[in-house]
């Protein structure tokens, strides 16, 4: 992987999750001022973190980000936010930055003070620690972790004419997923000169298509972030690099977001939702929404259960209006509901074909208009229960 020019990064243990081995502070650090610009959770309830980032963004001079894991720094206050503004200072400081410069990001278990005496120690060397080669990338991948499996990364390269612009991603994810966005954080960094408000407008369009359009079990949690930073220290401009741009960056946050689906915790089977003729975009994502967000539509799919009176009855209540002779639906390329009606299908066979795949695609179709969308979700199984039931205890 070819990282994007004028980034380095690091990645320590700390001795704040309750592994003390386990990565738990990182930092991203841009050699060059950099246009960055932020997406981040609906939540009324939000962690310190996002009050500090949302106060700092957009900015035409960027330096960094530090994040730690473990502890979301969320209802936490007015020492909460102290403790967040710290930490950017202390970045600043040994770098010789001013702190505004520096952005934070904090992700874990909620309501509880930031462990201040470990980043503190922690801070200084992780800023020693700098480095701009994958060995570096990877060991901040894996300190954003918390209940993952695996790192989320994306990378992406475009030749233009002024040269090549290269965009990489990664993200941590598996739970409190649910638009928009959860306890997700997504950091995407590339080398191309952009400017502040093409970039925002870049960076809303693909989180549109890709983390606000993921859900695990519905629920807008208290730190979720996606920010993104252009230094420009590649030479090439995103405004040369023309649509090549916005879709490659587009396809950095859907491999992200794919990615924290797929990582969903206890999850044995994903879900694509195609909702197709609709009156507009909002009535398909509505629709497809509640079908994602459904337990009992989740628990039939880990049953691999075809209950086709499922989907249909959370479209039903999705809000949408619409007849029962307007909805058709198809699972796994079946079609289970026409126009309406029932259809005679094998329920044996189709749950077997559930059974040995862990793709399940749902298509609903409507006689409404023209407008659609994809919607990506997973199934709601015993060991998600379990593990969550146990998550803090």
């Amino acid at each position: 992987m070819d990282l994007p020019h004028g980034f380095r990064f690091a990645g320590r243990a700390t001795g704040i999750k309750k592994n003390q081995a386990k990565k738990d502070l990182v930092l991203i650090i841009s050699d060059v001022d950099a246009v960055a610009c932020g997406v981040f959770t609906t939540n009324k309830v939000c962690a310190a973190p996002v009050q500090v980032c949302r106060d700092r963004l957009p900015t035409k001079r960027a330096r960094g980000i530090i994040i730690n894991s473990g502890n979301a720094n969320a209802c936490t206050g007015e020492q909460g936010l102290a403790d967040a503004k710290e930490m950017t200072a202390s970045v600043a400081r040994l770098l010789s930055l001013d702190s505004a410069q520096i952005l934070v990001c904090s992700t874990g278990v909620i309501g509880r003070p930031l462990p201040m005496a470990k980043l503190r120690d922690g801070i200084p060397p992780l800023v020693n620690d700098l480095q701009d080669d994958e060995t570096s990338f990877e060991s901040a991948t894996l300190g954003i972790m918390t209940t993952d499996t695996r790192p989320k990364t994306a990378f992406r390269s475009i030749r233009t004419p002024e040269g090549e612009i290269r965009i990489v991603g990664f993200a941590k994810g598996a739970a409190m997923i649910g638009p928009n966005m959860a306890t997700m954080l997504a950091f995407i960094l590339t080398d191309a000169v952009a400017s502040a408000d093409d970039l925002q407008v870049h960076l809303r369009r693909a989180v549109d298509r890709s983390f606000h359009s993921i859900s695990v079990e519905g629920h807008t949690s208290t730190n979720d972030s996606v920010i993104l930073m252009a230094n420009g220290a590649g030479g090439a401009s995103a405004h040369a690099a023309g649509d090549a741009f916005a879709q490659a960056l587009d396809e950095v946050a859907m491999d992200l977001a794919m990615a924290i689906v797929d990582d969903a915790e206890e999850a044995t089977h994903r879900l694509t939702i195609d909702v197709k003729g609709t009156r507009t975009e909002q009535e398909a994502r509505q629709i497809a929404k509640a079908v994602a967000d459904s337990p009992l539509v989740k628990t039939a799919v880990f049953g691999n259960d075809p209950n086709w009176g499922r989907i249909c009855s959370a479209a039903g209540y999705s809000g949408v209006d619409f007849a029962e002779t307007d909805l058709s639906l198809r699972v796994n390329g079946t079609l289970l509901y026409d126009h309406g009606m029932p259809t005679a299908f094998d329920p044996v066979a189709e749950h077997e074909r559930m059974k040995a795949r862990r793709e399940v695609d749902i298509e609903l179709i409507f006689e409404l208009g023209t407008a659609g969308c994809r919607f990506w979700s997973c199934d709601l199984s015993t060991g998600y229960v379990r593990f969550n039931a146990e998550y803090t205890t």
